[in-house]
This record gives structure tokens, sequence and C-alpha cells, in this order.
């Protein structure tokens, strides 16, 4: 379609000189509108489709530049070309200095440069028209969203800020304008509260993106703080040059108080606000390392209140709740600021004494608690009296490792119970009574396998919100011809300690892929089948080759196997777990943290593992209904694991209340005897058909 010319003129030679020119343009012609007096040309203009003016400003109607200015009033965004006489130049420039894109000279009209110079003037005026539109695109955008943008010339000084950014920092846009970046965005860092330098520095440097230190402080104009997270990039020129750079952030204040609080609430008991198991294991693994290092011993106290259940069930959890944060505040006087007191659950207490020359000098500590405890409690009207029993083990005598060391200190804190309560015991080796057990246990489990007395029971992992049955956890049992069956509490231990474990497991493994592929070739639909890996299978070098020979030996697609850890395996090595966790995944294969909250696991780590599915360990899922502090633990982590885009699967579901409880806090997978006990194939099998929902429904 042609562009649309008005030329308004009183000289109908001119008139007819301009038509006849644009109408034999090389490039095509023009289609020609014609007025000869202002007030007709306006009237045309207000009617739209004019794609350029050429106007006489010397009308019957209007004289001199008036007839410019009131055509470029009506019509800013359509070019305009004046006509002018040799000796009206002077005007004609005048019409250009306020808007006209140029003029043509009278007896010149018929050269072939008429047309070009109006094409050109047009496609111009498109073009300006077109990067308008973009620029106010561009700038609606950058204001529409919550991200504060800044940009800067070469020499660091502002030259943009979007009204995000002009809210963040408190600078507005005519006002930050030229002047330093480090001006309008003071930063320091988060941690030291130094200054810190500003990315687009280094950006105009090296000419390649930055990014903010984590945690870093924006010092607004009026003094206030925020924690903001960035991106700076350079901006380039049409020749690829440097030209400027450009910041991207945004307050990420809330989301870090969120992030605080979220960890907090995994790592503290709420009724005492004491560290919980979690964050206990964690500084027992940084102490170990101190305490290696500068050779120095330290201890672990596992304390049981005596008597606390019947105070309990006599006067009410509500007063059980109070007597516990009366003994949780004892305990914290009796100990230095470099120790810990955590509560494990229930009335079970643990501290940490640390930097310790003797290992004696825990007694101490244990003696200032028994007296701390002594003293009567006064709560409610009530003066109540509760005696400890402590057990304590002491590194590296009794153990090199943080499970190990609270394990022994449980064990020490049972015969300090035996010997009357309301005293301490250290852990002595001979205090384990399965050591004679052991050895019998270890020479039998070297003939099970080539006798193969090992079988696997099948227990149902359900789907909360629906009732169906979402997988199987396979669980190893031994059926030893004098004994009967032997559940895993007795032998595991054992193997893994001898290295029977391996062969074991890789048993295991094969007899689960090879069992769910049966399944499904019966029509029937198991779900993913898991499988327990033990930290020995684990670090081997083979572990993964292993996985990938026996599914391809079965025939069981990966994503329909699922490999259990613990916490306390994935952390031994946290960089070696997270390669081997890598190749894992890329295999398909799905990868859970089983017993979750009983090792001591860095939620970091845990955030950078591929892992799919958390397991909250049963101890926790047990005292739901006894305690509330626990129900908090398990929120916090069904809560952290959404936030980490994982399942959540809780272990030992018995009762309805507990169902009920995890159901409210969205969890989507249970597992436990109020589903179905572990069953034989067969019987697996028959549930997988026949469905379960007597449970739910009860719930």
């Amino acid at each position: 379609m042609p562009n649309l010319v008005l030329i308004i003129t009183g000289d109908a030679g001119d008139a007819k000189t301009l038509q006849q020119v644009l109408a034999e343009a090389s490039d095509g012609p023009f289609a020609i509108e014609w007025v000869t007096q202002l007030s007709d040309a306006l009237t045309r203009l207000r009617a739209g489709g004019i794609d350029a003016i050429l106007a006489d400003m010397w009308l019957r109607d209007s004289r001199g530049i008036d007839t410019f200015d009131q055509l470029f009033a009506l019509a800013p965004h359509t070019p305009i070309m004046t006509l002018s006489a040799q000796d009206d130049e002077a005007l004609a420039i005048e019409a250009v200095r306020r808007g006209s894109q140029g003029y043509l000279s009278k007896g010149h009209f018929c050269s072939y440069l008429v047309p070009q110079s109006l094409r050109n003037v047009i496609q111009r005026k498109a073009v300006e028209e077109a990067i308008f539109i973009d620029k106010a695109r561009a700038e609606i955008t950058l204001n529409s969203i919550s991200d504060a943008v800044v940009g800067t010339d070469m020499a660091g000084n502002v030259d943009y800020l979007n009204v995000a950014a002009e809210r963040m920092t408190g600078w507005r846009r005519d006002e930050a304008r030229g002047r330093s970046v480090h001006d309008v965005m003071k930063i320091m860092n988060g941690v030291t509260r130094s200054p810190e330098r500003n990315p687009i520095d280094l950006v105009l440097q090296e000419n390649k993106r930055r990014d903010l230190t984590p945690g870093t402080i924006l010092i607004r104009r009026d003094g206030s703080e925020a924690v903001i997270a960035d991106s700076t990039a350079p901006i380039h020129d049409s020749h690829g040059q440097i030209a400027g750079a450009v910041m991207v952030f945004h307050d990420v204040t809330a989301a870090q108080l969120a992030a605080m609080e979220m960890t907090h609430l995994a790592q503290h008991d709420f009724l005492t606000k004491l560290p919980n198991r979690l964050l206990l294991n964690d500084r027992i693994a940084q102490a170990i390392t101190l305490a290696k290092r500068r050779g120095t011993t330290l201890a672990v106290l596992f304390l049981d209140l005596d008597n606390f259940k019947h105070i309990n069930d006599s006067l009410g959890h509500a007063i059980g709740d109070k007597l516990l944060q009366s003994v949780a505040q004892r305990l914290s006087a009796c100990v230095r600021g470099s120790d810990t007191v955590s509560r494990q659950g229930g009335d079970e207490f643990v501290l940490l004494v640390t930097a310790d020359r003797h290992a004696e000098d825990a007694a101490l500590t244990a003696n200032k608690i028994l007296a701390a405890l002594a003293a009567p409690h006064s709560i409610d009207e009530n003066e109540l009296h509760v005696t400890p029993s402590i057990g304590i083990s002491v590194y590296p005598a009794d153990a090199e490792n943080a499970e190990t060391l609270i394990k022994n200190a449980d064990t020490a804190m049972y015969h300090a119970k035996e010997k009357g309560r309301n005293n301490f015991q250290f852990f002595k080796s001979n205090m384990n009574v399965r050591a004679v057990e052991r050895q019998v246990i270890e020479t039998n489990l070297r003939h099970a396998l080539e006798r193969q007395e090992f079988a696997l029971h099948y227990q149902p992992k359900v789907n909360l919100a629906s009732g169906t049955i979402t997988g199987a956890e396979a669980l190893l049992r031994w059926i030893h011809p004098e004994w009967g069956l032997v559940l895993p509490d007795r032998f595991v231990a054992i193997a893994e300690d001898c290295g029977l474990i391996v062969p074991i497991g890789r048993w295991v493994l094969r007899e689960a892929c090879a069992q769910a592929r049966r399944w499904q070739d019966a029509g029937l639909n198991p779900g993913s089948v898991a499988v327990n890996i033990s930290a020995l299978e684990f670090r081997r070098t083979d572990f993964v080759d292993g996985v990938r020979a026996v599914l391809h030996e079965t025939g069981l697609a990966p994503h329909c196997l699922e490999l259990e850890i613990t916490e306390s395996v994935l952390m031994r090595d946290a960089e070696c777990s997270s390669a081997i966790l890598q190749q894992l995944k890329d295999m398909g294969v799905q990868l859970a943290v089983d017993d979750f909250g009983t090792g001591y696991s860095s939620l970091s780590y845990l955030s950078q593992f591929p892992i799919d599915v958390l397991k909250i360990d049963q101890s926790f899922v047990r005292d739901l209904c006894v305690t509330n502090d626990n129900g908090i633990i398990v929120s916090a982590v069904i809560a952290m694991a959404a936030s980490l885009k994982q399942r959540v699967v809780a272990e030992g579901v018995e009762q309805t209340e507990q169902l009920a409880f995890l159901k409210a806090q969205h969890c989507e997978e249970g597992q436990g005897f109020l589903f179905s006990r572990p069953l034989v194939a067969e019987q697996f099998g028959t549930l997988l058909a026949n469905g379960l929902g007597h449970a739910l429904a009860a719930a």
C-alpha cells in the first residue's frame, strides 16, 4: 500500500509538479491528497491516515511559522517537510529547529531526490516510532516488576533507576542520575559489616557478569537496611563494546528471616527451645574435629528423668511440659557457654561437654546436674521432685563419632537406672551384653546366604490423601533353621561390622528388583520398591555399576527403584556422597534419606543433594500423641521438604491420631502398622490387587 502524502499549498503549479514527481518515483508511487488552506489541512489530519506532510508556510488563511506550529501541534508524530522559496530559507531552518524533518526548495521539485528524501523521512520517522514504542514497552515492563534495576555508564554513574530501585534505594531517578553508583547503592558485607565493593565496578573492569556476595546488605538513603541478592551484567553497544552496566537486585530480607526461622525450628525443640538431635549431632561432629586437632577430650551425657512418666500421666501433659521446661533451664545453668544441652524427645536430654583435658571432668558436670535437679520444682502450686539417671561416654576412649557416643552414653544411662537411679555411670565396654551373642550371630551369618536363609518382606508406602499404595519397602528377614524368624535389629549391625552386609545387600537389591518386575508382569502396579543401602555398600567403588547391572538383569525401570540411605552415611563424606548420588540420579533411580532426624546432616548439604524423598524417623512420629514438640519438628521437616521440592514419608504410623496429624500437615506418604505389617511377596501381591483403605477411612 503506497504512502499517503498530504500536500498543502495554494500554488497549483507547485502542487502539480510534486504530484507528478511523486507518482513517478522509481521505488513506487505515492498516494497524494492536495489542499490549499490550513483549515482544510487540519480537518484532513484529524481524520488520520496521513504518512507525510509537504506544507507551504504561506497560505491564504495562515502565514509564516505559525502554519508549521499548528500542523506540528496537531500531528507531532507525522513527518513534516516545508516547501521553501530561496528567500525563505531562514524560515525553513526555524521550522526544522521546531520539529520539521527538512525542507524542499521551490524550483527543484522535479528532481528524483524529492521522492527519495520523502521516503527516507517517512522511514526514519517509522523507525523512531518503533524505537519509542520499544522504549515505552521496556519502561512499562521494568516498572512493573518487583526487582530493582539500576543502570550506569562507563564511569559508574547512574543513568537509570526503575520504580522498584527508587523504592529500595530511597533515591528518585532524577536525583540519582549522574551520581556515582556508590552514592546511590551503598552496600556492606552482611557478616563483617564492612563496606563491600559494588559488583558494577568489577563488571565495568572485566566485561563479564558478577553476583553480590550472599547476605550483602543495602544501606538505603534514609539509613535503613535490606538484605539483597543481585546479578550484574555489562551493556554492549552495536559494535559489541561495553557501554555500561546494569544491576538487577531484590530484597531477600523476609525470605532470609523465614529461612532462618525454619532452620531454627528444624534444629530446636519447640517446648524447651533447646537444640534437638539434629543440631546436637552436628555440634558433636564439629567438637570431635576440634578435639582431634587440639588433642582434647569431650564427653556426651545422656540423661533420663526418673519417674517423669508418672508425673505426666497423673498431673497431665501441661504440667509435664512445664516441668521439662524447668529441667531444661537448670541443665543449661550447669554447663558453660561452649557446651550444648539438647532435648532428644520425651524426658531424655543429651549434653555435650567440650574442651576437657581429662575425661573425669565430665563427672563434675554430672554432679552439678544431680545437685541442681535435687531441688523441688514449683509448678502451678505443685511441688514436684524428679531425679536423673545419667550415662557418660567419652571421646576418643569410647567412640569416635557422634552416633556411637550417644549410643554408648544411652547404654551407660540404663546401667545408672539399674544401679538405683539418681546417679551417673561412665560407659564401659563390658556393658555390651550382646558381645557373646555377636560372635554366634556372625558365625551363622556367614552360612546364611549360601543356605538361602534370607527372605524379603514388603511393607507398603501409602499416599495419605488418596489411600493408594505408592510403593513398598523391602525389609530383610533371616529365617534361621533353629532360631526361626530373626529381625534385622539382631544381625544387620554385625553384618556391617564384619563386611557381610555387602553380599547380603547385593542379594536384597537383586531380589527386590526381580520381585517388583514379577508384580509388574502379573499386571500389578507396585510403584517403586525401596531398598536400604548400608554405608559399606554405598562407599564401594563398584556400587553404582552394581545397581545398573541389577536393573539391566531384572529388567526393572530405574524410576521403579528407590534407594534409601541414612543421613549419617551421607554426611561421612558429603562431597563424595553428592557425586555418587548424582550418578544414581542421572541413571533415573529415586533417592531417599532414611531415618531423617536421627543423624547429623548439614541442612546446606541436604539442599544440594539430589534427593527425592525424606523419610521422617519413626521416633518423631511415635511421640506425636505424647508431646507437642515432635509435632513441631515433623511440621518443620514437612515444610522444609516442600521448600526443597522433596516428598515426605512418615515412618512408624501406628495410630489414627498420628495419621490425622500427618494429613493435616500435608504429609504426602506414610508407612507403618496402621496400614499393613510387612508381608511376604505373595501376600503383598494380594494387597496390591485388592488395595487398602480401612486405615485411612477410619481416620
